[in-house]
């Protein structure tokens, strides 16, 4: 796509913040990887691990995004796998698995401090954080992070689609072509933008929860970038 449609219509950059930011999905895959481990008397890994997911997709309505429900969802599957006889020594090591989740350092990512320094330099925009997950969590993730200080406004949401993503714009007055969203998720950062007139820029990460994975598709608002530093060039 041409650079300067960018350049002279965007009031609005916002920015996922996990995997986007910050490491994220390396933390969940490696306790993932725990808990197979931990329950190998039950089952088959790739049984176990499909059983997980299968948990954390009826939980999401209830329980939503981040370390608590995936901790939540750890345990139901192992009761439920186990017949129910799994030790409870084996329960707190799944809980104290789900409790590391809540530390993990949320230190930028190469090139993500001078990205935002110099964006910010320019006076063009406002920069905003829109994440899902936990509130809490999220907050002191960003909180470690020490980014809080680049944006105007930060929004902790249950979920990202079209509706999401048209409130952010009621609440700056701006319109759909006015917001570039920036995010590893074609199916959370990329697409709903995409979809009500907004751009994209996909970032995508070396490693991606499967229940974000889904078919991208080009289109004529999309910038796909290897590295954060990118969003320099095209602004």
């Amino acid at each position: 796509m041409e650079t300067n449609i960018i350049k002279g219509n965007i009031k609005v950059i916002a920015f996922d913040a996990d995997d986007t930011l910050w490491e994220n999905q390396p933390y969940f895959d490696e306790a993932e990887e725990r808990f197979l481990s931990l329950l190998a008397g039950y089952g088959r890994p790739q049984c176990i691990r499909e059983e997980l997911f299968k948990t954390e997709m009826q939980n999401m309505e209830e329980l939503g995004y981040g370390a608590m429900a995936f901790t939540l969802s750890m345990i139901e599957t192992a009761l439920r796998l186990s017949g129910g006889t799994v030790s409870a020594e084996k329960i707190n090591e799944i809980y104290s698995l789900g409790r590391s989740l809540l530390r993990i350092p949320a230190t930028p990512m190469d090139g993500v401090v001078p990205t935002l320094e110099k964006i910010n330099s320019l006076h063009n925009y406002r920069l905003v954080v829109i994440t899902k997950g936990n509130m809490l969590d999220q907050e002191h993730k960003l909180e470690r992070s020490g980014l809080g200080k680049y944006f105007d406004h930060v929004e902790i949401v249950s979920d990202k689609n079209e509706n999401t993503y048209s409130g952010l714009l009621a609440f700056f007055g701006i319109r759909a072509s006015e917001l570039l969203m920036v995010g590893n998720s074609f199916k959370s950062d990329i697409s709903p933008v995409l979809q009500i007139g907004g751009y994209g820029a996909y970032i995508p990460f070396r490693t991606t929860w499967q229940h974000e994975q889904t078919e991208e598709y080009a289109h004529p608002r999309l910038i796909r970038l290897e590295r954060i530093e990118g969003l320099c060039d095209i602004l």
